[in-house]
């Protein structure tokens, strides 16, 4: 803990609000000119630690430390200081939370002076310890080492050094209030001894004798008092049930005489029931004897009737039957033809087609034929005009002419060529020349750029060998950004659904220091998983309020969260070792089973999850309903006497065993259930986020050196082929560089030139070879004309010979190909015909088909009309034994009811004669009320009190025959204390 700030205000010289900041937490020094304040700043901080030495400070009292001990207007001096308290291990007691510590010292002229700690008021005391456990003792000698005592200090002697560094140390101060405790100690310790002689010599004796004086009269006072209370009692409980029996006895006597009343009318009742039944009796007789009789031979001979229409109508069914098999038959053999007609078409298809390719390949040996003819005419005629060939578009002396022309032209180019690559060897033998001169320049600009190019590959070497890719930096800390974002949004759900669920939200302050929490552990509904959404409604049913029940470890834990956990709400506390479940035994399981099925109904205990350690609370919550998928099924288990067991449907209806049903609209059901879901949820998909989050941000932090790298790199990578490419335009504009793009051009147009000379001599000796070779031809034209003619002509006569034999095959062909096509034609018609009788002939089929299930359903019904009137006649004949058995019931119930009106009659006469009974008792319970009534004048003003609870007559809390004994004995009890009383007073 060191000073951070001080702040003065009306203190010494300092008479407005003055701020010293900036102090070291090891070492400070106060400097200025004289008179500028410096000592008053270190008066100040002595102030503030409680001096009580003034003459340290120099003042006399602490008036004087006032800015002109108040003349100035200003009548009061305060002095903060702020420490900074962040070093918890030098904190001092009870303030290690706060991170700065504040202490102010204020004097007011002729008034207070206070302390505050943290802007709250504090004793001088308490502002000592503060410091005193900091080992700050201002009003140690030896705290404030002044100017001209140091060599006081080296020169003193060990004992006196060590007095120095105890009060250094702080345990000086210990010993101090040790000595200061036990003088104290000692002073109170010879008070108490005397104390303690006197009270065992004369105030305990006088006091014993005093107390049994005092138990023995209240012994007899209590004996009195109690004696008074059970005599009333008692009277007031003989009154009470006086009084009790004389009224019931009216009601019951009233009520008896009600019942007589009924009973005489239930005997009416009786009797015109019995008339009744005789009646119904005649009645029943008669119209079985008129009406059955002819309705059951009515029915006999419809019976027998509809019996024949039957027989008819099957026979009727079974021609048509056999009609539609002959039909089927045909239609089957149609449908073989058909098939062999396809086929038949199939292979005259084939033979049109095999026809075809043959004419096609025919027609093509025509064509190629005409062709060679054409081409054999045309040399023909060509030859006539003097051309070499037929296909050349001059003859032969014009072609001459034409190579003559092209001989000279190409001689003309090769001479102009020779003449510019003389030229351009002279040029480029002059600039190389001057390019050698150029040359020591030319390095020194080469070396340069190879030693910038060097190191602008070494920098790219650096860049690449690092482990990291550009834009990796960028792209995690997308990833960072919409990873806090959805947690954020994971957030505000989590938000919203727990101030939705604030009243499942449990809340409290430890009890005890150091208490553990994991002892409380939480609120049902946050402790339990449901395993099927569906079921929410009927969980939340079942469970009720217990789902906002509290579950704990031990009701020690339960007992001090209730006195000492400040809590907000009123809980119900489930304690895990005292907490008894009734879950439902596994016979009674097993018989649910039987009676629903597998899945119609489970426990509620079986469709939530929980741990282990919390089964006790669960089996009390969920452990002793059933939750049922339908209605029947519910009122199935619940009523059933093996299983007899509360159930609760999938929508929340309640089935009691009791026969108590619960049910209706449930707007919402299940909502509790979903939210905490939905809340537990959110809130593991955002602790999935989060580890991601800090997956990433640690990516983040481990890449940030190699980001710092890389960007370097880069940069220097950017700089340097900024300067490369500045120094190459450089070096592009000087003297050499221009000379060699120079020498370049040059010798690219010499070469040029060279493959253009090679080129035209080339062309050249060409063309002079044409020229030969056409004279040559021109003369050996002349001589063979007559030869190349004949033998043209023999050719050409050949050729149209091979052309008609070629047409005429082809005619014959085609002729063929269209007889085959006819025959298919005809196979086609033949198809088409017998398929339109396949055709008319399912449709004929078809309509059989309708016609017999049209028979079949006519002698269905004809059937279900004969089964009909058979089950009527059946059923006459059935109701007659009925009304034959009705009738016989009727009797017996007669009797029953004849009998009944006996016993009604001896019920009759008891009645009467409790009645009079009950009236005699009545008239001595009355005579007795009034007696009590005389003898004691109380009962009159207190009988209203008699028999209510929480009074001196209740009855029900305190037993009469009981209360009589008490009473005997007391009284037995209270002649003894009388006598003993006489003898005390005598003596």
């Amino acid at each position: 803990m060191y000073i951070k700030e001080i702040c003065l205000e009306g203190f010494k010289s300092y008479a407005t609000r003055t701020v010293v900041q900036g102090f070291d937490p090891f070492f400070n020094a106060i400097t200025g000119l004289n008179g500028s304040g410096k000592s008053n700043i270190l008066d100040s901080i002595c102030f503030v630690l409680g001096i009580t030495n003034l003459q340290q400070v120099r003042a006399a009292n602490l008036q004087e430390l006032v800015y002109k001990q108040g003349q100035a207007g200003i009548t009061k001096a305060t002095v903060s200081i702020v420490f900074d308290n962040s070093d918890r291990s030098r904190s001092p007691l009870g303030y290690e939370d706060h991170s700065e510590i504040t202490v102010t010292r204020q004097i007011v002229v002729g008034g207070r002076n206070k302390y505050l700690i943290n802007g709250k008021l504090a004793q001088p005391s308490q502002v000592q310890n503060l410091f005193h456990s900091v080992q700050l003792n201002v009003n140690n000698p030896h705290f404030l080492i002044m100017q001209g005592r140091i060599t006081k200090v080296l020169n003193m002697k060990p004992p006196e050094i060590l007095s120095m560094l105890e009060e250094a140390a702080g345990t000086r101060m210990y010993e101090t209030k040790k000595d200061s405790a036990l003088k104290t100690l000692e002073k109170k310790q010879s008070k108490v001894d005397e104390i303690n002689k006197l009270l065992d010599q004369e105030i305990l004796p006088a006091l014993e004798k005093l107390r049994k004086e005092r138990m023995q009269y209240m012994q007899w006072a209590n004996g009195n008092a109690e004696l008074d209370r059970l005599k009333r009692f008692c009277i007031a409980y003989e009154y009470f049930q006086a009084e009790k029996i004389r009224d019931s006895a009216v009601v019951e006597v009233e009520q008896i005489k009600a019942k007589i009343l009924e009973i005489d009318n239930d005997k009416e009742r009786t009797q015109v029931e019995i008339q009744k039944m005789e009646t119904k009796i005649s009645q029943l007789t008669a119209e079985k004897e008129a009406s059955m009789g002819g309705e059951v031979k009515t029915l006999s001979e419809k019976v027998h009737m509809l019996s024949q229409d039957l027989v008819r109508e099957i026979s009727v069914l079974n021609n048509k039957d056999d009609t539609l098999r002959s039909e089927n038959e045909n239609a089957q053999k149609i449908v073989y033809s058909v098939e062999d007609l396809k086929q038949s078409v199939e292979e005259g298809a084939s033979a049109v087609r095999k026809s075809e390719e043959r004419a096609a390949d025919l027609k093509k040996r025509v064509e190629k034929l005409s062709k060679n003819l054409d081409e054999h005419e045309k040399d023909y005629q060509g030859v006539l005009a003097g051309k070499s060939s037929g296909n050349e578009e001059k003859c032969l002396e014009d072609q001459l002419a034409e190579a003559k022309v092209a001989v000279g032209s190409a001689e003309t180019e090769l001479k102009q060529l020779k003449t510019k690559l003389s030229h351009c060897e002279k040029e480029l033998k002059e600039k190389r020349r001057q390019l050698v001169s150029k040359r020591e320049e030319a390095v020194a600009v080469e070396n340069e750029f190879h030693a910038r190019k060097k190191d602008l590959e070494h920098v790219k070497l650096s860049l690449e060998s690092l482990p990291y890719k550009e834009g990796q930096m960028e792209a995690l800390q997308k990833d960072c950004t919409s990873e806090m974002e959805f947690g954020q949004k994971l957030k505000d759900k989590i938000r919203d659904l727990s101030a939705q669920l604030s009243n499942v939200q449990f809340t409290y302050r430890d009890p005890v220091k150091n208490f553990d929490r994991s002892k409380v552990k939480g609120v049902v509904a946050k402790l339990i998983k449901v395993k099927d959404s569906s079921t929410m409604t009927g969980l939340e049913v079942t469970a009720g309020g217990k789902l906002f029940n509290v579950v704990v470890d031990t009701e020690n834990t339960g007992k001090l969260l209730l006195q000492k956990g400040d809590l907000r709400r009123r809980v119900t506390i489930i304690p895990l070792n005292k907490i008894q479940s009734h879950t439902v035994p596994q016979r009674v399981q097993q018989a649910a089973i039987r009676l629903v099925g597998k899945g119609n109904a489970e426990l509620a205990l079986s469709l939530v999850g929980y741990d282990e350690d919390l089964s006790s609370a669960m089996e009390y919550v969920f452990g002793s309903t059933f939750v049922c998928k339908t209605i029947d099924a519910a009122k199935e288990i619940a009523f059933s006497r093996e299983i007899r067991t509360p159930s609760v449907t999938l929508e929340g209806d309640i089935f009691q065993p009791s026969g108590l049903l619960t049910g209706g609209s449930r707007k919402g059901g299940g909502d509790l259930l979903r939210q905490l879901h939905e809340l537990a949820e959110a809130e593991s998909e955002l602790l999935l986020h989060e580890g991601k989050l800090s997956g990433i941000e640690a990516k983040i932090t481990e890449l940030l050196p190699l980001h710092k790298k890389f960007t370097d790199f880069k940069k220097q990578l950017e700089l340097k082929h900024y300067d490369l490419s500045l120094f190459q335009g450089r070096a592009e504009q000087n003297e050499h560089h221009k000379l060699g793009e120079l020498v370049k051009k040059i010798e690219q147009e010499l070469e040029e030139a060279n493959s253009k000379a090679k080129e035209k001599q080339i062309l050249y000796k060409e063309c002079v070879s044409m020229v030969s070779m056409l004279e040559k031809s021109i003369k050996e034209h002349d001589n063979n004309r007559e030869g190349r003619l004949k033998d043209l002509e023999k050719k050409i006569k050949a050729i149209k010979s091979e052309v008609q034999l070629a047409s005429k095959d082809l005619k014959g062909h085609e002729n063929e190909r269209e007889r085959l096509i006819m025959e298919q034609e005809a196979v086609i018609k033949e198809q088409t015909s017998l398929e339109s009788q396949l055709g008319s002939l399912r449709m004929q089929i078809n309509h059989l088909n309708l016609e017999i299930e049209e028979q079949k359903a006519k002698v269905v019904s004809i059937r279900n009309n004969h089964d009909q009137a058979q089950f009527e006649l059946d059923l006459i004949r059935q109701k007659m034994k009925e009304c034959d058995s009705q009738i016989s019931s009727i009797l017996k119930e007669q009797q029953k009811l004849q009998h009944k009106v006996g016993e009604t009659k001896l019920e009759r006469k008891k009645l009467e004669n409790e009645v009079k009974r009950m009236e005699v008792e009545q008239k001595d319970c009355s005579m007795k009320v009034d007696k009590l009534i005389e003898k004691h004048a109380w009962i009159a003003s207190e009988k209203q009190l008699f028999g209510r609870s929480g009074t001196d007559y209740d009855f029900m809390s305190r037993d009469a025959c009981k209360a009589r004994k008490e009473l005997e004995k007391l009284q037995a009890e209270q002649s003894g204390y009388c006598i003993v009383k006489f003898y005390f007073l005598l003596a």
